[in-house]
């Protein structure tokens, strides 16, 4: 998690209303990160469950995404931010989320794109907007967004509805478009920034790019009834 995707997250949860209850799939805040990392306060007096394979803060029940141990439609929507690369059967996760949530579901995902490789317990994958477009096909209204380089975007992140709920309307998104520009923010300190302005001037932009557009997000509405 960084700033850039909590502003995102706050965005999202400001202009949507996202059923309850809500399950946050890798809930487990690394130290240091719990300011920006816990999202339950963006979500007040909704039910949050917070699960992860490994104990620890933000964590209230221990369950593996590729086999959750809830009912079918059990939950309003599912949360899995800078999670899915660490899934080894990833498609067995989307599967899984997409039986626990309810017809009228919501699920809002963000992965790493140009990212180091990281624990825990290890870094499998790598996902572009048009994978996530390919992932989410069963559900039919659906926001795919990313920032940084074109070609190696830092992040990429998608919030998907299933079929009960109403397509997206040209208000929400440009409400949620409004939010990105408001909190979607991650600047970097003045010194990192002046080194990666003279790389730029002595190497070409191009190998540093990935940082010097950080704060710069692209988002599509893909839904069969944009109003």
């Amino acid at each position: 998690m960084n700033e850039f995707l909590n502003g995102v997250a706050r965005a999202v949860a400001e202009s949507f209303d996202l059923p309850g209850p809500i399950l946050e799939v890798g809930s487990y805040q690394v130290p240091g990160q719990t300011e920006i990392a816990d999202l339950r306060a963006l979500f007040p007096g909704k039910d949050y469950t917070g699960i992860d394979v490994r104990p620890g803060p933000g964590v209230d029940e221990l369950a593996d995404v590729e086999a959750l141990p809830y009912p079918d439609g059990a939950f309003g929507t599912v949360i899995a931010m800078n999670t899915f690369e660490h899934v080894p059967c990833f498609w067995r996760g989307f599967e899984e989320v997409y039986r626990v949530l309810r017809s009228d579901g919501a699920l809002f995902i963000s992965c790493p794109f140009y990212f180091h490789i990281h624990d825990h317990p290890s870094d499998y994958w790598r996902f572009t907007p048009k994978a996530f477009e390919l992932l989410l096909r069963d559900y039919p209204s659906k926001i795919l967004g990313w920032h940084g380089a074109a070609k190696r975007p830092a992040s990429v992140w998608s919030v998907a509805f299933r079929e009960d709920r109403p397509p997206i309307t040209g208000q929400e998104f440009e409400q949620y478009k409004k939010l990105l520009r408001t909190y979607a923010h991650e600047p970097a300190a003045w010194r990192r920034h002046l080194r990666y302005r003279l790389g730029r001037w002595l190497c070409g932009r191009g190998p540093f790019a990935p940082y010097l557009d950080q704060e710069r997000w692209v988002t599509e509405c893909r839904t069969n009834s944009l109003r």
